[in-house]
């Protein structure tokens, strides 16, 4: 459990209510069998195994007591995972801290919705889309309830487990406080007025609702529009002109493929409206025929299944 009172060992902070965010066990005994299976500019992200229970699990590893801006967004990262709880949004497991090194550990997840495009190399089926932004619109639509934002929204940031669960994750760019105005997120899924927030005014939950349409477009079209761009005239792009529209789908080797439907393109159209007072909230999003229509209720798994399938080949 977390203490509750400060830890003076390595890597800890004297102030008792940022200790207290941190777990008290050695992570070295606490987890083995780690495997690197990812990195990024923060440190390295492993699987392992808790031994006490064998639950698998992520483990982010960052570097603790160098800078202090650093120090700031981790403990920022943990205190806002400690306010959440969804089944559409990936399980916290606990902060540890030994020698300079936090390990952040969260709930093992086998890919993200962009692993699904990259290992398919085709747009996913509408049944599918329909299916993986629904999920993740339950968790965004906690979020907001809660009066937080994501504010790094994209399919990659949507992850999915062996049983079909989708799940939102990486909140370390999240804003406990809704409005924010800092300029924050990945430039080709950023909204017109965080952009424009480098410069004056605020943002609200809106702009995940932007970020929400980019990925849906992006998980049909297998990149979010612009991506041919550089990040900096994507920035000026999204912010000066038109929002994207979504095309029709390419044909492929198993022939031509179908134009995608009028819901798809107006949820798309609806999400992407350039003034954040036009979009829907996240409830309303919910509420879109899009939505709402049939689908399998495993159309998910059996979309996981199948990638693991390819993935073997």
């Amino acid at each position: 459990m977390p203490s509750d009172k400060g830890n003076q060992k390595a890597g800890s902070l004297k102030d008792p209510h940022i200790a207290a965010l941190f777990f008290t066990e050695d992570p070295d005994k606490l987890f083995d069998d780690l495997r690197e299976i990812g990195h990024g500019s923060f440190g390295a992200v492993y699987y392992a195994r808790n031994v006490n229970t064998n639950d698998a699990v992520a483990i982010k590893k960052m570097s603790y007591g160098g800078k202090q801006s650093i120090e700031v967004n981790i403990i920022k990262e943990v205190r806002f995972l400690t306010q959440i709880q969804h089944p559409n949004i990936v399980d916290y497991k606990g902060c540890y801290l030994k020698e300079h090194t936090a390990w952040l550990a969260m709930e093992y997840c086998i890919g993200s919705a962009s692993d699904l495009v990259e290992v398919h190399k085709t747009s996913l089926e509408e049944a599918e889309i329909s299916g993986i932004i629904h999920e993740a619109m339950q968790g965004l639509h906690y979020l907001h309830v809660h009066n937080k934002i994501h504010r790094d929204v994209k399919a990659g940031n949507i992850l999915l487990t062996d049983q079909g669960q989708v799940k939102l994750a990486d909140f370390g760019s999240a804003s406990i406080a809704s409005p924010a105005n800092s300029f924050v997120g990945t430039p080709y899924w950023m909204a017109p007025e965080v952009i424009l927030a480098m410069d004056e005014g605020q943002y609200d939950g809106k702009a995940d609702i932007w970020s929400m349409g980019i990925t849906s477009v992006e998980l049909a079209e297998r990149k979010p529009p612009l991506f041919n761009m550089n990040a900096m005239s994507a920035l000026y792009h999204i912010a000066q002109n038109d929002p994207p529209v979504l095309n029709d789908p390419e044909d492929d080797d198993a022939g031509p493929r179908r134009s995608w439907s009028q819901d798809f393109r107006n949820f798309v159209a609806l999400l992407l409206q350039k003034v954040p007072d036009d979009r829907p909230t996240s409830n309303e999003v919910l509420q879109h025929p899009f939505m709402t229509k049939p689908r399998s209720a495993t159309v998910v798994l059996e979309l996981i299944e199948r990638t693991k399938n390819v993935v073997r080949d």
